[in-house]
């Protein structure tokens, strides 16, 4: 059975790709931040004007552009991360503990409010 892709993999992928079109003289982290954030818009214009429902179901061509904008986040994503050497996947973990610290379930389940608009936990 073949294996999952892997985050490595996906990385060198867009190393040689990037280094096939000598496009790493364009690839600044400012130009890949820039880049990642057109193309998290891109994402967001999916669902411009959609219900807003849980899971609203999604149109065949609108599905098809979401796996291509999410592609594209993260490719600029795992690029851009590449430029300092950080694992994307253990940024995620480590802030993930963060924000168990900042949002403790207690205090904020079911709540949409942001941290600092809400009172702190208390028992």
């Amino acid at each position: 059975m073949p294996s999952e892709p892997s985050l490595d993999e996906l990385r060198e992928r867009i190393r040689q790709f990037v280094r096939e079109r000598d496009w790493d003289q364009f690839h600044t982290p400012k130009n890949l931040a820039i880049g990642l954030g057109v193309e998290a818009a891109e994402l967001l214009e999916i669902f411009l004007w959609t219900e807003d429902v849980p899971s609203a179901p999604l149109s065949p061509e609108k599905m098809r552009r979401l796996e291509e904008e999410l592609g594209d986040v993260l490719i600029y994503l795992v690029n851009l991360s590449d430029k300092y050497d950080l694992d994307p996947v253990a940024c995620a973990f480590k802030k993930l503990e963060l924000n168990k610290a900042k949002y403790p379930a207690a205090a904020v389940r079911g709540s949409a409010r942001k941290y600092d608009e809400y009172p702190p936990a208390t028992g």
